[in-house]
C-alpha cells in the first residue's frame, strides 16, 4: 500500500479540527477555563492550547527555508490567552485550518527533522510531512477524547463522533453498511 497523499493526511486533521471547532463556538468561557481534576491541574483551554501549539511547531517548520525544516514540539510557544479565551482558540483553529490547506501539493515524503530531547541532551530524528501529519492526528484526537472526559464533568453534550480517531469513524462506517 503506498503512502497517502498529503491532501489525505491534511483532510484527517481539518476533520478533527472541525469537531474542536464545533466544541470552542459554543463553550462558555468559565467552563473553558475550569480547572478540573484530583489535582485542580485539567481544563478544556489546556488541552486545547496544547493541541493548537504541536500544530502550530509543524506549521512554522514548514513554513522555513527548506534547511531549516527542524521542528521541536518541546520547544513550542505556550500562550497562555489559548487556554483562556474559547473564542482566540477558535480563531486559531481556523488559522491552522488555512495553513495547513496550504500544504496540501506539499508531498508526505517531504523530509522534516525531529528534535527532541532525552536528559540534558537532545537527539534528532528524521521524519517526513506525512509522518508528522499522522501523529498529529493521533495526538489530536488522544487530547480531544481528554476533552471529552472533561465535558461529561462539566455537563457539556458532545457529539458520538468526537474524539473518537478516523480510522475508528471508517471502521464503525464500514461495520454499519
Amino acid at each position: 500500500m503506498s503512502a497517502p497523499s498529503s491532501l489525505l493526511l491534511i483532510d484527517e486533521n481539518q476533520r478533527v479540527l472541525a469537531q474542536l471547532e464545533g466544541l470552542l463556538k459554543r463553550v462558555d468561557p468559565k467552563a473553558y477555563q475550569r480547572l478540573l481534576g484530583a489535582h485542580a491541574t485539567q481544563s478544556l483551554g489546556k488541552h486545547v492550547r496544547h493541541v493548537l501549539e504541536h500544530y502550530q511547531t509543524l506549521l512554522e517548520a514548514c513554513s522555513a527555508s527548506p534547511l531549516q525544516t527542524t521542528l521541536d514540539y518541546e520547544q513550542r510557544k505556550r500562550e497562555t490567552v489559548l487556554e483562556n479565551d474559547p473564542a482566540e482558540a477558535l480563531a486559531r483553529v481556523k488559522t491552522v485550518q488555512e495553513n495547513l490547506a496550504s500544504l496540501t501539493t506539499t508531498p508526505p515524503t517531504t523530509p522534516l527533522t525531529l528534535h527532541y530531547p532525552v536528559d540534558d541532551s537532545a537527539a534528532t530524528f528524521p521524519t517526513s510531512l506525512g509522518r508528522e501529519l499522522a501523529f498529529l492526528t493521533s495526538h489530536t484526537v488522544h487530547h480531544m477524547a481528554l476533552i471529552s472526559l472533561l465535558c461529561e464533568t462539566l455537563d457539556i453534550p458532545l457529539p458520538k463522533a468526537f474524539g473518537v480517531h478516523p480510522s475508528t469513524l471508517r471502521y464503525w462506517e464500514r461495520q454499519a453498511g
